[in-house]
């Protein structure tokens, strides 16, 4: 397994922008399947975005769609979500998690993934 730290989550106002990273352990990032979670208060946990390992496949939330940017750095072992226009409702611990896979696929079920870091907290104010 791969071991996932997340960072760059905080407290922003409404309309703002955050960029959540999460850097990754082993030399074997390149072949990993990746994705952000999160879990609101009270709430299951739940998709927001994921990236295929090659970095040309992405899928998103609907909410989130035209919002929120996955991206990827293998040279530096790390996943990138570029959040803008946040709302209230994007308040949140955000997850990232990884699995190894052999097809170039999104993977958008939490119950696929091996690997989960300990979560950033987003709180988005009014």
């Amino acid at each position: 397994q791969v071991q996932l730290v997340e960072s760059g989550g905080g407290l922003v106002q409404a309309g703002g922008s955050l960029r959540l990273s999460c850097a990754a352990s082993g030399r074997t990032f390149s072949s990993y399947a990746m994705g952000w979670f999160r879990q609101a208060p009270g709430k299951e946990r739940e998709f927001v975005a994921a990236i295929s390992w090659s970095g040309r496949n992405t899928g998103y939330k609907d909410s989130v769609k035209g919002r929120f940017t996955i991206s990827r750095d293998s040279a530096k072992n790390t996943l990138y979500l570029q959040m803008n226009s946040l709302n209230v409702e994007d308040t949140a611990v955000y997850y990232c998690a990884a699995k190894p896979m052999y097809s170039d696929s999104v993977l958008e079920v939490g119950g696929g993934y091996d690997s989960w870091g300990q979560g950033t907290r987003v709180t988005v104010s009014a």
